[in-house]
């Protein structure tokens, strides 16, 4: 598995929806987020980077939404978040969404394993679709003490 470790600075500026992850079904939580974050952008004509941002938080609230070209106006219904890491490890996980989280928990045992402490924010940007599974990508951010 190849962790890098930056020690840049990281800034998002997200938009999108939170909620809260309830019996611990993030996936399912951030879906239905992601749904309703779509359906804002489109309605609204946003243009965006067309990422998915997928931000995992503590107290199990979960953040989907995506980098916007430009600020949007105040009533389109969507939150802002922003979002600062100073240092976090980064891997690009190629291959099945289903596979991520098991990369996910590689990429902690590996930090571990280096002496690295994991914090939240934990941050999975999601590449272009393709109908390829092998060659969908995913990036998975894990901020670092």
């Amino acid at each position: 598995m190849n962790v890098e470790i930056i020690n840049e600075p990281l800034k998002l500026n997200v938009y999108g929806f939170s909620g809260v992850a309830k019996n611990k079904d993030y996936a399912g939580t951030a879906f239905r987020l992601m749904d309703k974050m779509w359906q804002a952008v489109k309605s609204n004509d946003l243009k965006n980077k067309g990422l998915n941002i997928w931000v995992y938080e503590s107290n199990e609230i979960v953040f989907s939404g995506v980098e916007l070209n430009d600020t949007p106006n105040e009533n389109t219904g969507l939150e802002q978040k922003s979002i600062m890491i100073n240092k976090y490890a980064y891997y690009k996980h190629i291959g099945s969404y289903n596979l991520i989280r098991q990369a996910g928990q590689n990429m902690r045992e590996e930090l571990n394993a280096r002496g690295l402490e994991t914090v939240l924010p934990y941050i999975e940007i999601y590449g272009h679709w393709t109908n390829d599974e092998t060659r969908l990508e995913t990036e998975l951010l894990m901020s670092l003490k």
